[in-house]
């Protein structure tokens, strides 16, 4: 059959064979896919800093997590958020007390050098809020000069401005058991101090009382004199109060929302509250962290390092998706297995989005393997794109579902964020405690993107909603033609993803925003052939649109183009690059970080985007051509 093809078209053609061979060994029994999603090393040394307030950090994990954090460092004694970016104060900072943890002394080289970089990025005292609540935890800083949280927030109603509501689901999750830790301010001193990562700079100066900063900042001095001497009573129906919003949840797994933040802070929170080690919450959280970790044997030994979340059900319906476009029947044993663990995952419970959407029936898909107090829009999209496809008893019931919960979920301007609606009230952004990562979760380009690529796929192009989806694309497309990817990087993976949604809702492949789009892409291709976008994109824009090239990058860029109708040298280039850096086993090294947690602070790796979206577009340029 290949052999009919022009050979371009053939090579890509045995590519794609391969890469299809290896995605279905990938698959569990069970039906599903799931690659390591990787972060940076703050994730194991607070597991080892957790474990340690706990009395629980056993020798061998404390060995085995911190030859992994040894193994991370870079030659200029720093340690970053993802490969090869800049070193991190904060980042630096946690690993440096967590192998001081582990026993090795401050004049080893390399702790040395961590030390120095520390001094010379302003020291501890310029480090993340996040990072100096960990100090904090063992008499390593002062909890007056953090971040007043009081527990009365979890008070407020959901229109009072601050309210737990007004916070992405990550954040509110996280902030609400912090007001707990931050109110009990427990401090268990260790063995050593950090007097090598000081230098004595003096909190940055008051801000003007008319500028929001300076507002916050004076109303942080209210709130820290009114913890000193608070309404007894209030104070303790707070506490009570968090406690069993914690407590009401917690997933299955044990996890809380299956992300590692509020899972940490949610022990220590309960823990402080006096829930002993062999509650039935507490226990659970432990275990549940216990498969969220990754061992591997290297050549120094066995390394053990924890993964900030896991993302089966994302990664099985990018996988079905792939093998669907690679041509694989919808009746193969794979994908019908995959689509049948799908459809046992749907979400049929309220979570916090109800708040804001209290009418809403129940629907949709999460991210993880147990979440369902926070299902997300842009898994729920991509579902509906591969379930539509394998026809399954209870799948169009399920898919209806889903829809409509997303329609539902639509934000007053149009576009849909990831997990809430309308949650964009940028006051959050202001406080003092908002000084890591995004808190909020405004629409993106790229959830949106999805959304209307799923309506548009069930018929529902010229449905009112789907519609203001497409209008609030166009607005937001940037002047140079890309649009900006909230949970992938960057513009090249937003750009990938908007202009599939736009032409399959009807927007034609010679509309001037699709044909800007095209531009912005080849004038974007690396002379290799391949795309690639660095995470510094985020905060520097000399970076849009550059980068090495990789495996994941380079498909989304011909999703686009191959969207809006290209069959030109910059396409032929962007598969020849595939081809050749195809390893032999089917797959593609990718050390290059293309997922985004948090633009600009939080990286992800995504283990399996180096494979799926390849097979999806090399599948989509292999039977355009037949």
């Amino acid at each position: 059959m290949t052999g009919t093809l022009p050979a371009p078209t053939r090579i890509a053609a045995d590519a794609l064979d391969a890469a299809v061979t290896h995605l279905r060994a990938l698959q569990h029994p069970e039906g599903w896919w799931k690659g390591e999603l990787a972060t940076n090393v703050t994730m194991d040394a607070e597991d080892l800093l957790l474990r340690e307030f706990l009395g629980v950090r056993g020798d061998q994990e404390t060995a085995e997590a911190a030859r992994w954090i040894r193994s991370q460092q870079r030659d200029d004694g720093t340690w970053a958020i993802y490969h090869g970016g800049p070193g991190d104060l904060s980042t630096t900072v946690e690993a440096w007390v967590a192998l001081r943890l582990a026993g090795d002394p401050p004049d080893a080289p390399h702790m040395a050098a961590a030390a120095g970089f520390v001094r010379s990025a302003g020291g501890v005292e310029r480090s993340r809020v996040f990072t100096r609540i960990w100090l904090a935890l063992f008499g390593l800083w002062s909890w007056d000069e953090l971040p007043d949280l009081p527990p009365e927030l979890i008070f407020l109603p959901p229109w009072f401005p601050l309210n737990v509501h007004d916070w992405a689901c990550w954040a509110r999750q996280t902030l609400v058991p912090l007001t707990v830790v931050a109110t009990l301010r427990p401090a268990r001193p260790l063995p050593f101090g950090i007097d090598d990562l000081r230098t004595g700079a003096q909190p940055p100066r008051p801000r003007p009382i008319w500028t929001w900063p300076g507002l916050f900042q004076r109303l942080d001095r209210v709130l820290h004199a009114y913890s000193r001497r608070p309404l007894r009573p209030l104070r303790r129906a707070a506490m009570r109060q968090a406690a069993e919003w914690i407590l009401a949840r917690q997933e299955a797994d044990g996890s809380w929302g299956g992300i590692q933040p509020p899972w940490v802070y949610s022990l220590l929170a309960l823990h402080l509250l006096g829930y002993p080690m062999d509650h039935p919450a507490v226990a659970a959280g432990l275990r549940g962290l216990d498969g969220f970790i990754v061992r591997e044997r290297t050549a120094d030994g066995w390394v053990r390092r924890l993964e900030a979340c896991q993302s089966p059900v994302w990664d099985t319906a990018l996988a079905l998706i792939a093998l669907l476009d690679a041509g694989v029947p919808a009746a193969d044993p794979a994908v019908r297995r995959g689509a049948q663990w799908l459809l046992g995952e749907e979400i049929r419970v309220r979570g916090d989005w109800a708040v804001r959407r209290p009418g809403l029936a129940p629907g949709g898909w999460a991210f993880e393997f147990a979440n369902d107090g926070y299902p997300d829009i842009d898994d729920t999209a991509e579902i509906v794109l591969a379930l539509r496809r394998v026809p399954e008893p209870d799948g169009t019931a399920a898919v209806g579902r889903g829809v409509a919960w997303m329609l539902g979920m639509q934000s007053r301007d149009g576009g849909w964020g990831a997990f809430d609606a309308d949650n964009t009230r940028g006051l959050c952004e202001k406080v003092p405690f908002s000084d890591f990562g995004a808190v909020i979760d405004p629409p993106s380009a790229d959830v949106t993107a999805h959304v209307v690529e799923a309506l548009a796929a069930q018929g529902r192009a010229d449905d009112p909603e789907c519609r203001r989806g497409v209008a609030w694309l166009l607005a937001a497309q940037e002047r140079d033609g890309s649009w900006f990817g909230r949970w992938g990087t960057n513009h090249v993976y937003g750009t990938g993803a908007v202009v599939p949604a736009l032409v399959a809702a009807g927007i034609a492949p010679g509309a001037g925003s699709i044909r800007r789009a095209v531009d912005w892409l080849e004038r974007h291709q690396n002379p290799d052939g391949g795309w690639g976008e660095d995470q510094r994109s985020y905060r520097d824009p000399a970076w849009i649109g550059r980068g090495a090239s990789t495996a994941s990058q380079t498909a989304w860029a011909l999703l686009a183009l191959l969207a809006a109708g290209e069959r030109s040298t910059a396409v032929e280039r962007g598969v020849g690059w595939l081809c050749a850096t195809q390893r032999a086993d089917g797959t593609w090294d990718e050390p290059h970080y293309t997922g985004t947690g948090f633009p600009g602070d939080f990286a992800i790796n995504y283990e399996l985007y180096r494979l799926v979206f390849p097979v999806t577009a090399l599948g989509r340029y292999v039977r355009g051509a037949r």
